[in-house]
């Protein structure tokens, strides 16, 4: 066959920089679209524009309404309950993956079910392993998550996850504290055994003592008893955790601290999930503050909830994976 006139050049031409566009689409999932639009507008960029299409039945189809061919896609979405939000995410995946995305990165602020990562009990499953085989199957190339609940959920997935944390968030409002004086004699608490290496991280950092708080259940999110090891009497007390669903833990803490003397008792919790009478035990308990991140979005506002924005940190994070840096390197510890 002979090729036309000016043929072979025009199929051998070299690739312009126009080919070769690299520049990350971001899109957002519904229940996370006031935080992806932070995130984006951190990056420097838009939102990428979704349609998210309703049947009578309750069935949804997401459609992204513009190319995503040979992209680097950003999904942004908390997989905060109830299910839909995880199978939104898992449909913009495949959408993404069927629209020839080159690759596909979610970026889960919150991941969801992560409380079910082992068999405690017999004959439960191990939710956040087959939430995880889900995101694979689907066609994620890579996973960015805050502040997991267990840090071996990291093991369950076959592809790159980056796990961000907010202490970068929470420690600068920490100095913040103790520069105007709300903070003078600083002391650090976990609300249970397992949260202390946190604790023992930010105590080794501000060079202040531990506060644990040793805790039995019933069942889930109903305290039998606790109880609370080390002195607090005259001390700032800021309890860290990585979550609060209905803060009965949280709460609790708080008001034994107070009676034991703390001058002050303060709440750092990565994901605000406050679920069921959380917001009215916050408000009738005895906690000076509550400072969480935007992670998942509040449904009530409250005066002694304070939200910190993690769109910096998510934006710094596509930053880095863009430009092939180190994210660790951005961390305080």
């Amino acid at each position: 066959m002979i090729p036309l006139p000016g043929a072979e050049a025009s199929f051998h031409r070299p690739l312009q920089p126009q080919d070769m566009e690299s520049t990350p689409k971001i899109f957002a999932a519904s229940c996370t679209m006031p935080l992806a639009e932070k995130i984006a507008q951190e990056f420097g960029t838009t939102l990428g524009r979704v349609e998210l299409s309703r049947f009578s039945d309750g069935e949804f189809q997401p459609c992204f309404e513009e190319t995503v061919r040979g992209k680097h896609v950003y999904l942004v979405c908390s997989t905060t309950p109830p299910s839909d939000n995880l199978m939104e995410l898992l449909l913009m995946i495949d959408c993404a993956k069927r629209a020839s995305a080159s690759k596909i990165i979610a970026v889960m602020p919150y991941f969801g079910w992560a409380r079910q990562d082992r068999k405690d009990k017999p004959r439960v499953p191990i939710g956040a392993k087959m939430v995880a085989k889900m995101l694979e199957t689907a066609g994620a190339t890579r996973i960015v998550t805050m502040d997991l609940h267990a840090d071996q959920i990291q093991g369950f997935f076959e592809i790159p996850v980056d796990h961000l944390y907010a202490s970068s968030i929470f420690v600068e409002y920490i100095k913040q504290l103790q520069k105007d004086g709300s903070i003078q004699n600083l002391a650090i608490a976990s609300p249970d055994m397992g949260g202390s290496k946190r604790a023992y991280s930010y105590a080794k950092y501000f060079g202040s003592d531990v506060v644990i708080c040793y805790k039995q259940r019933k069942k889930a999110n109903v305290i039998e008893s606790m109880t609370l090891i080390g002195d607090v009497e005259g001390k700032d007390v800021i309890l860290l955790d990585d979550m609060a669903d209905t803060a009965g833990t949280l709460t609790k803490a708080c008001n034994i601290m107070v009676d034991r003397g703390a001058r002050s008792v303060r709440a750092m919790v990565t994901h605000p999930i406050l679920s069921g009478n959380a917001y009215q035990r916050i408000e009738e308990s005895k906690i000076t503050e509550l400072i969480t991140t935007d992670s998942i979005a509040l449904k009530n506002s409250s005066d002694k909830i304070k939200v910190l924005s993690c769109a910096p940190l998510m934006a710094e994070a596509i930053r880095m994976i863009e430009d092939n840096a180190s994210i660790s390197a951005n961390y305080v510890f």
